[in-house]
């Protein structure tokens, strides 16, 4: 989407001595349009990752979904025939070029192969950009998109000149009665009145500046999306002033007649959405509430994730506010996509990064790196409580094995008690399955108080946790295949002075597990193999989530060879970097192996404290797992004694 290039390559990353930049994504895109003809209807094969084994959060094991060079917004519809119907703002260069368009392409196996792209609107036209599907209840399905339709060519702003003309114009719709394989002739135009915003733009109004992510919902018998509009290009960041607005399709529903479609353009006023501090209020989606509310998540470049709730159908608006999980801590977030959808089963999911805060205020972030790091992408579970949606800890959702790529833009689509998601990194767009039992596992997170046992390879209890107690370390997986494991204990600190160790499993090489005390008042794990070293701490500071003293603490360290990451959860809190620092996980080193050391170690051999109980699994538990492991010894266990 505008200004926010996904190209492999081109973002910064989230690990330690790796420049941050991102400008716009003009970077070469590498996809290129395979087809293969079938019978009358021509098929993409599916080639990458198709048949790749391994762990199914690497995007790399999706499948891919075609394009012609550049991919973004990849959503899906299922239609009436039962097919994918897949749309999306595609073009031989980069986003943002000349040529940029919008197509469609069909698949009848679920992602596993797709016809050859079908034009909605063609390459050889002014620039149409970021459509969105919607199938009404008659199965037509229309598509909703950004166009150039006085073919502007250049937009002047504080820079000089952007060349950029892709979210500037009508908003304009074009549909189909046969399930995508042919548009109508007729380009539609919604009517859009001008607003400040517009006034203030860098036309005076005269041209309007905008685009929407959102794919339309359905609510009180109409039709809703999100959309932005751009009050001012420049610097830094290309859009330098944005706020959120929502449509309304009041009879879209019932009417096959474009003519006598009515819209209306939402909140009820002369300004639109914005967010809390910053001047960036962008990529609004939203979803219906069962007690008739509507909820909008939006990005901004505050370091947090905005949410708002409209209890009169989208007339008027909460106050703009940080996301926050159940406990009350606000969602970090990049200058990113963050959608919510709701499920057939009337629950909620949660797409975002998982980092940011008032980091983003600093000299590096103001740069025009607002965009950076969208690896790993992070999910979140949602329940509906006292008329709010209550967001569960986090779980990784996907990732790639190279920090630089970036996956955003998904949709998620439920089919035949499946769900399954696209991204895309804006060379390549792909689906995955999802683990139905992920998210299961998080709608479920605040009851769960039962203990994991699968892995467990080790459990010290009562008497077998005293200090200087010796036990055999477990041999743990290798990292490098994508092994993992988790560390567990129960830890009463008297006091937090540097050096002090739990255990420490290295041999007189280096080689081993360590966990102790470092001179950040934290935890820090430290996993050393053959010639390569890797350390992460705990939280800092006294916020939940960090160590404390003369107090029962529950702490899990879990090693996940998969993304590559070091997470800490302390007392059921997933560390996120709370005000110290952007992100509370961290990457090992890609090339460490195998980091077993010595068998016979011995616990807590240097430790003003008591250690009350430890486990350790020889997977890398969930998050959600770790904090039914909280649960569950802080019920059954009494005070004072943990096992």
């Amino acid at each position: 989407m505008p200004g926010t290039s996904l190209i492999r390559g081109d973002s910064s990353v989230l690990c330690p001595n790796v420049a941050c930049s991102d400008l716009d994504g003009f970077v070469p895109a590498i996809g290129v349009t395979m087809m293969l003809l079938l019978l009358c209807l021509p098929v993409f094969a599916q080639s990458p990752g198709a048949s790749q084994p391994g762990d199914p959060r690497n995007i790399k094991n999706g499948l891919a979904i075609p394009d012609e060079g550049y991919s973004d917004q990849p959503y899906v519809v299922i239609t009436k025939d039962g097919g994918w119907l897949c749309v999306m703002t595609t073009g031989s260069g980069v986003e943002g070029e000349g040529g940029q368009h919008i197509i469609a392409v069909i698949s009848r196996d679920k992602g596993r192969t797709w016809s050859a792209p079908i034009d909605i609107e063609p390459a050889t036209g002014f620039e149409a950009s970021w459509v969105v599907p919607f199938k009404a209840p008659s199965g037509r399905v229309y598509a909703f998109y950004t166009y150039n339709k006085a073919n502007i060519r250049e937009v002047p702003n504080a820079a000089g000149v952007s060349k950029r003309v892709d979210t500037l114009g009508v908003y304009a719709f074009r549909f189909s009665d046969d399930s995508g394989r042919t548009w109508s002739k007729e380009r539609y135009q919604i009517p859009m009145h001008v607003t400040a915003a517009d006034r203030d733009n860098n036309f005076g109004g005269e041209t309007l500046f905008f685009w929407g992510v959102s794919k339309p919902i359905i609510h009180k018998g109409a039709v809703y999306w999100g959309w932005n509009r751009v009050t001012r290009w420049g610097v830094p960041g290309t859009l330098v002033r944005s706020q959120g607005h929502f449509m309304r399709g009041e009879n879209l529903l019932t009417e096959k007649d474009p003519a006598k479609l009515r819209w209306k353009i939402l909140p009820e006023s002369d300004e639109g959405l914005r967010a809390p501090k910053g001047p960036i209020a962008e990529e609004i989606n939203l979803v219906s509430m069962s007690d008739g509310s509507l909820y909008a998540t939006y990005r901004t470049i505050d370091g947090y994730l905005c949410h708002t709730y409209s209890r009169d159908d989208g007339r008027t608006w909460t106050a703009p506010a940080y996301a926050t999980f159940a406990n009350g801590r606000p969602i970090k977030h990049p200058r990113a996509y963050a959608p919510v959808w709701k499920v057939s089963n009337g629950k909620y999911l949660l797409w975002f990064h998982n980092h940011g805060g008032e980091q983003v205020h600093t000299d590096e972030w103001g740069k025009g790196s607002y965009y950076q790091s969208r690896n790993p992408v992070w999910i979140s579970g949602g329940v509906e409580r006292n008329g709010r949606i209550e967001w569960s800890e986090p779980e990784i959702l996907l990732y790639d094995d190279d920090p630089k790529v970036r996956m955003s833009y998904p949709d998620l689509i439920e089919d035949g008690g499946h769900y399954y998601i696209t991204e895309t990194q804006k060379s390549i767009a792909r689906t995955h399955e999802l683990d139905a039992s992920l998210l299961e596992s998080m709608w479920r997170q605040a009851e769960r108080k039962d203990l994991a046992t699968r892995g467990l390879v080790l459990h010290l209890r009562d008497k077998e946790t005293r200090v200087n107690t010796s036990f055999e370390m477990p041999r743990l997986p290798a990292l490098h295949s994508g092994g993992g494991f988790t560390i567990e204990t129960w830890l009463k600190m008297k006091e937090l002075s540097p050096g002090q160790v739990i255990f420490d499993s290295r041999d007189a090489t280096g080689k081993g597990i360590a966990l102790t005390v470092s001179d950040r008042f934290t935890l820090r794990l430290t996993l050393s193999g053959e010639q390569r070293t890797s350390t992460w701490d705990s939280d800092p500071g006294t916020y939940p989530g960090s160590l404390k003293v003369n107090t029962w603490q529950h702490v899990a360290v879990i090693v996940d060879g998969g993304p590559k990451l070091i997470t800490f959860v302390v007392d059921g809190v997933l560390n996120d970097g709370g005000a110290a620092r952007q992100y509370g996980w961290g990457r090992f080193d890609a090339m460490l192996q195998e980091v077993n050391g010595q068998r016979q170690i011995t616990l807590a051999p240097r430790l003003w404290g008591e250690v009350g109980a430890l486990r350790i699994y020889e997977r890398p538990l969930r998050v959600t797992e770790v904090i039914g492991n909280f649960r569950h010894d802080s019920t059954k266990i009494k005070p004072g004694r943990r096992s």
